[in-house]
């Protein structure tokens, strides 16, 4: 029974989730509450707010932002970021999307639960919104010199820093730049997240509307997961936020005005290089149909996936294949998010020249497709991916309750019907019906592409101008404001400066928050227990080690191969060839063949890099590379698939291994301003382990210069001759490792599913390497000594800045420190912690402006490093990673705060993943000896630790003269970084 405030209008049972959907309405107001009710522990709330902003000012980010900085119940200055030292959630976050805003959270620990529930509810529907947070969060000006009002006017403001890194990524511009053409009317025209050179056009009053119009349960839709009965949820939605409302406007999104005929539209993106030849991004795009009918969004997935589910698939082959440009868009695809879906589809790395061409050969592709159709097995393929994806439980990212309720947000957003998402099998049987006529994915193809006027093609060409103009327009923009000032103006400035810094460094009365303590912390792990033995395979004892978990249908496998001693030029291609398990033909079968087998039986192979630094030695890692499968349980086929690629991969197909490496290269370029961070942290501890020096080389930015010569090289046929053998040679490696395997599966189906490998896996010596002998092959079946990385750890204190397209920084510091089982470890791990919410994120981010800052032991690197994230700072950033070490020296410190930081690190180590991903963790954790027994014990150091260790294992490794300095800076700041002592690396 609902709540008396709520009435139920329905209920119904998931069969393929294993959970009870029940639809709420709450009389007063109308608020919808969804809740899918499990026998999950780890319970879920979201509250969405339909906010349609028609700027870019970034007023619905400004606004998710200013909301969790206080509210009516809880008036301190930054609960958000307080109660997640506070709690043991698994996790916490804060989202705005185009259309909506979403504030969800997710705990195991019920108490925790209720606590976060009650400071959500009343951030979110009685936040207090006060100018100066408006002013930190969102846009400000200050005077460059906060007190000389002669000095020049800055903009300030967290979400203008976060948008200035964000828009600097060439893929955001991107979808920025299309949306603005395929959308000419509606909310979906404009930039939610906020353009930097709008943001400062909204004013404090503008937010307070946007919060009146859209903050209200009227025009709110609550989701929950878990265990939790839905009354007592109800109860607290009602006593702690609904009662005191009146029923409101609900906001109703609009249809985009269509039309008549296909646009053609050139723009431009920043790209601080020389050489601009073959920059631009050639894309088309169709606006389709409603996302609130779910038959058609369901038919639409199925026809993004005929046309773009893999290489074999005829668009994204021709996109792949044409010559047209460097790899396919990082559009390519169905965006089924907002109210009406759209179809896009084009090329990155091309000529803006050869546009034209590329339309042509996309709609030739489609004109083929609407005449000929594709082989009924390829759409059987997708419909198969579709119900594998229905069928997964997740949760290894993205609490799994979280991914459900996110599954099926949009559509009670828009006013359709959730379960449809959520209980797929009627549609897809109904898909299922309709693919069986020959004509429909040719008609799909001609209604809702060829016969759709609602067509734009794009061409986003590059210009070495645009970021110097921009810097020019803002300073112009500030010098013209700072003219036209009056004394009192200047003063006002001067004075609202001072009111934010004495709020940034007020101490509130966290005490009125609620909070869980250590004694709330699980009292042990929780950890999959799984068999290990051998496997008798033609005479040889293979070792396997299985896990019985509920996983819904599906099974995973994964082959882990000791990384064979490799030169350093191999290990530097090790990347590359680990992507190419799943793209490259086997056999007799050529790559589209093999995608094709992979679409039928499985959910794709991958192959990964998998390395640990050793538990006491900095100069020792072990290494893995791991290929994995994962299908439904009849599909046992897929053993067979994994076996053949493995075994019989191909290096005769020269044009596909030049069509990836381009891929690659593009996409690690687009990925820079996105991981920045990890990136500037990477560079500064490259020299503390002998892993960081190895990571460094193959995937840090120096990888970038490999990947870039690689394709340079490869353009000839001496150069693609040579790489293929280089890989080949790695191959043969690879298959002369010890290898042993691990399966996951329902405890019903593993003694089946083991025999199915067993007898798939007959090892036929004439498949391994021609130098191959009974010897080799016995040493890789059953060889258990890990894949040995070994160099001298030979720390010295570097400052390396790396110039990239960015109009922000990222900033990290690194010094020397120790392996995971060093007696020092626990004390550090725990530093990080500690500095950060004592100190660095009020320096960084509040009174900084970055979007975000923090510290961190990594174990891997043999390292304790900082880091900024989207900053515009520079040298003040290092000073403050040096002035926190000063604050944890010389302040007095409250138990209080060792002990958040401790429930952090028990909540990341507890957090919960699915069940096969609980097995996986189980098996890799006791691959590089993290037992359980040395987890547990960790676990007891890491809740020894004391104010005085941390200030002892500071003092002893964080010392100025064993720091090295790395950032990811703009190239307009390579006189600044020069000047401060920098080496200048350019990408």
């Amino acid at each position: 029974m609902p709540h008396p405030a709520f009435d139920c209008l329905r209920t119904v049972h998931i069969a393929s989730l294993n959970v009870e959907m029940s639809e709420y309405r709450h009389k007063k107001t109308g608020a919808s509450h969804f809740h899918l009710a499990s026998d999950n522990p780890e319970n879920v709330f979201l509250v969405a707010l339909r906010t349609m902003p028609m700027d870019s000012t970034g007023v619905a980010h400004i606004l998710e932002h200013t909301a969790l900085c206080g509210s009516k119940r809880f008036p301190v200055r930054d609960p958000f970021f307080l109660m997640i030292r506070r709690s043991l959630n698994s996790f916490m976050n804060a989202f705005t999307s185009s259309d909506w805003t979403a504030y969800p959270f997710a705990s195991q620990n019920r108490q925790d639960f209720f606590n976060l529930l009650s400071v959500y509810l009343d951030a979110v529907f009685y936040a207090r919104l006060d100018p100066l947070d408006f002013a930190q969060e969102g846009i400000r000006v200050e005077f460059s010199e906060a007190e000389n009002p002669n000095s020049p006017l800055v903009y300030k403001g967290v979400v203008f820093n976060e948008m200035k890194g964000a828009m600097s990524s060439p893929t955001s511009i991107l979808s920025d730049v299309l949306n603005k053409y395929v959308f000419p009317t509606t909310t979906y025209h404009y930039n939610s997240g906020g353009d930097p050179e709008t943001i400062p056009d909204l004013s404090y009053d503008d937010l307070i509307a946007f919060y009146k119009k859209h903050y209200h349960p009227s025009n709110a839709v609550f989701m929950t997961f878990g265990d939790i009965p839905a009354a007592e949820l109800q109860r607290r939605f009602e006593e702690e936020a609904l009662h005191s409302f009146e029923r409101s406007e609900t906001i109703k999104g609009k249809d985009e005005k269509r039309y008549y005929a296909p646009v053609i539209v050139e723009d431009h993106y920043p790209l601080d290089e020389g050489d601009l030849a073959n920059k631009s991004h050639v894309v088309m795009s169709w606006l389709l149909g409603q996302t609130a009918n779910i038959s058609e969004r369901l038919a639409m997935n199925l026809l993004n996936g005929v046309l773009l589910e893999n290489s074999a698939s005829p668009l994204r082959q021709f996109l792949e294949t044409c010559g047209l440009g460097e790899a396919p868009s990082p559009m390519c695809g169905l965006d089924d998010n907002g109210r009406e879906m759209s179809f896009a589809c084009g090329l990155e790395g091309s000529a803006a020249d050869k546009a034209a061409d590329i339309e042509a050969g996309i709609l030739d592709v489609l004109q083929k497709v609407a005449v000929e159709g594709v082989a009924q097995e390829e759409v059987e393929a997708v419909l198969h991916q579709i119900e594998l994806s229905q069928r997964e439980i997740g949760g290894d990212s993205y609490p799994y309750g979280l991914q459900l309720v996110l599954n099926g947000l949009n559509a009670a957003l828009q006013d359709a019907d959730p379960l449809a998402l959520w209980d797929v099998d009627s549609v897809l049987a109904q898909l299922r019906q309709s693919i069986q006529d020959p004509d429909y994915i040719k008609n799909l193809v001609k209604t809702a592409l060829l016969d759709n006027p609602h067509r734009v093609r794009l061409t986003l060409k590059p210009d070495n101008t645009i970021s110097q103009k921009r810097q020019a327009a803002e300073a112009a923009r500030l010098a013209k404001i700072q003219q036209g000032l009056s004394e009192a103006d200047k003063q006002a400035i001067i004075a609202n400066t001072k009111a934010l810094v004495a709020r940034q460094a007020q101490i509130d009365d966290v005490s009125i928050l609620p909070k869980v303590g250590l004694a709330d912390i699980p009292a042990d792990l929780k950890i999959a227990e799984g068999k290990s033995y051998t496997l008798p395979i033609n005479g040889v004892d293979v070792p396997i080690t299985t896990f019985e978990a509920g996983t819904n249908g599906l099974f995973y496998q994964q082959i882990i191969i000791d990384l064979p001693n490799l030169t350093e030029r191999e290990q530097s291609l090790v990347p590359f060839y680990s992507s190419l398990l799943s793209e490259l033909g086997a056999g007799e079968h050529d790559y589209l063949a093999m995608q094709q087998w992979q679409s039928q039986v499985s959910g794709g192979v991958r192959m990964g890099l998998s390395m640990r630094t050793s538990l006491n030695n900095a100069g020792q890692a072990q290494a893995h590379l791991v290929a994995s499968c994962k299908a439904l349980h009849y599909n046992t086929d897929s053993f067979n698939l994994l076996k053949t690629i493995l075994e019989q991969l191909r290096f005769d197909e020269a044009e596909r291994v030049q069509d990836l490496l381009a891929q690659r290269k593009a996409r690690f370029e687009a990925s820079i301003t996105d991981s920045g961070h990890a990136l500037a942290m990477q560079t500064a501890s490259h020299s503390m382990s002998a892993l960081s020096q190895l990571e460094y080389r193959i995937s840090g930015l120096p990888a970038l210069r490999t990947l870039r010569e690689l394709v340079a090289n490869s353009q000839n046929e001496q150069g693609i001759t040579s790489l293929l053998a280089e890989l080949q040679a790695i191959h043969h490696k690879v298959l002369a490792a010890p290898r042993q395997f691990l399966l996951i599966a329902e405890k019903e189906r593993l003694a089946t599913l083991v025999e199915n490998l067993q007898q798939t896996w007959s090892f036929d010596s004439a498949q391994l390497p021609d130098d191959s002998s009974a010897t080799l092959r016995e040493h890789a079946l059953t060889s258990l000594r890990a894949g040995q990385i070994q160099a001298q750890a030979n720390p010295q204190a570097t400052q390396i800045a790396w110039l990239a397209n960015t109009q922000v920084q990222f900033c990290a510091a690194a010094y020397p420190a120790v392996p995971i089982d060093h007696d020092d470890a626990p004390a550090l791990m725990i530093l990080g912690g500690f500095l950060r919410n004592g100190f660095l994120h009020r320096a960084i981010r509040e009174q900084g402006g970055a979007y975000g800052g923090g510290a961190a032991y990594d174990s891997n690197a043999c390292a304790f490093r900082f880091f900024s994230y989207r900053d515009p700072r520079l040298a003040e950033t290092f000073a403050d990673f040096e002035a926190s070490l000063t604050w944890l020296q010389t302040n007095n410190h409250e138990e209080r705060q060792l002990e958040e930081v401790i429930l952090g690190i028990m909540a990341s180590l507890d957090k919960p993943m699915s069940p096969a991903g609980e097995a996986r963790s189980a098996f890799h954790n006791a691959l590089y000896g993290r037992t359980p027994a040395q987890r547990r014990a960790l676990r007891a150091k890491l809740l020894a630790v004391t104010i005085a260790d941390l200030q002892a294992v500071a003092a002893k490794y964080l010392s100025a003269e064993r720091m090295s300095k790395a950032v990811v800076a703009p190239y307009s700041q390579a006189e600044t970084v020069q000047g401060l002592g920098f080496t200048i690396e350019r990408l």
